[in-house]
């Protein structure tokens, strides 16, 4: 089974950077895959600004494709030891190598494997094999992370689209309301949060941008047409305007925390535009506008009696309905 599509695109490159490059068919029998897939790839590589000259074997008889020579010669090969990268930069390369936990397990850790092999070869004997003991400074807690087992075929597809901005019709299985719906989209970013995989699309029907959960996509269908990003959208400005995933009205919200859980709120960002207002008590009053108002009173719900809904009105009346219907859950006989 072929590797995620950023795996064989790099393997695809590595092919053309030999002095012979490589034929369409040899990439296809390498990779496993067919020929439409493979000028796919080399199309996406282009893209990126390579240049990939054709040219007739005169043996062979056979059409091969190979990086152009003198953009070759600019980019590569890259030598190391005369990047020079200074003891700080090598250091946080191996902190960054042991960050993610969504590719853990799949070709594209393999790759990030072989570059540092790579780099250990340059390294004074026995440095690499410390600088590795780096990767357990910061733990990862995986057991909140989703699995992504059986879905790398769907990744690949996303992934193929998105270099291609190709739009493509989807089956997803809303969590919401539990239905199977079909929709078309122009898929635009993936982004990790709490340990899941998550897609900013832009549906073509209303377009409008929202995120879709990739493990929820059952299956995925490329279209023939293509689109042009929206340039009104910035996904980071997107993240940061909400609480979690939901991206709804944005509110102006007040919470009260207690003098018990005051200094643990100051210690975080939890938006963009926050305000902390400090009491006689101990107790704290954090003020912002973000949206999100349900991931909002799960939140705050897990603070019990130590946080209080001050502002709008109606998100504390509906967390009021919240906590009467949680005392009729374990009170009512």
């Amino acid at each position: 089974m072929s590797g995620p599509k950023l795996v064989q695109m790099m393997r695809t490159l590595d092919m053309l950077c030999s002095q012979r490059g490589a034929t369409v068919e040899q990439v296809g029998e390498e990779l496993e895959v067919d020929k439409r897939s493979v000028y796919r790839m080399i199309k996406n590589i282009e893209d990126l600004g390579f240049l990939i000259d054709s040219f007739k074997d005169p043996v062979e008889n056979r059409t091969r494709k190979r990086i152009d020579k003198e953009f070759h010669q600019k980019i590569g090969p890259i030598n190391f030891p005369d990047i020079k990268l200074s003891p700080s930069e090598i250091i946080s390369l191996y902190l960054l190598k042991g960050e993610s936990k969504i590719i853990k397990g799949t070709d594209l850790e393999k790759t990030i494997e072989s570059a540092f092999a790579k780099i250990g070869m340059f390294a004074p004997k026995g440095m690499a094999k410390n600088l590795s003991k780096l990767q357990s400074l910061f733990l990862l807690d995986t057991k909140m992370a989703k699995n992504y087992k059986g879905k790398e075929p769907i990744i690949d597809q996303l992934t193929d689209a998105m270099l291609s901005m190709q739009t493509c019709h989807i089956r997803y299985h809303s969590f919401y309301n539990d239905t199977v719906k079909n929709f078309k989209i122009d898929p635009l970013h993936f982004f990790e949060q709490n340990g899941g995989l998550y897609l900013f699309v832009r549906t073509t029907a209303y377009n409008d941008i929202i995120v879709l959960a990739v493990e929820r996509i059952q299956n995925i269908e490329p279209d023939e047409s293509y689109y042009e990003y929206p340039k009104d959208f910035d996904p980071d400005e997107y993240l940061k305007q909400s609480f979690g995933l939901i991206h709804d009205e944005p509110l102006n919200i007040e919470i009260r925390f207690l003098k018990e859980q005051a200094r643990y709120i100051k210690e975080r960002q939890w938006s963009y535009n926050q305000k902390i207002q400090d009491n006689e008590d101990g107790s704290i009053i954090l003020k912002m506008q973000i949206s999100g108002k349900f991931e909002i009173k799960r939140w705050v719900a897990s603070f019990g009696t130590y946080a209080e809904i001050l502002k709008p009105e109606s998100l504390r009346e509906e967390f009021k309905k919240d906590i009467q219907q949680l005392y009729l859950q374990y009170f009512e006989e």
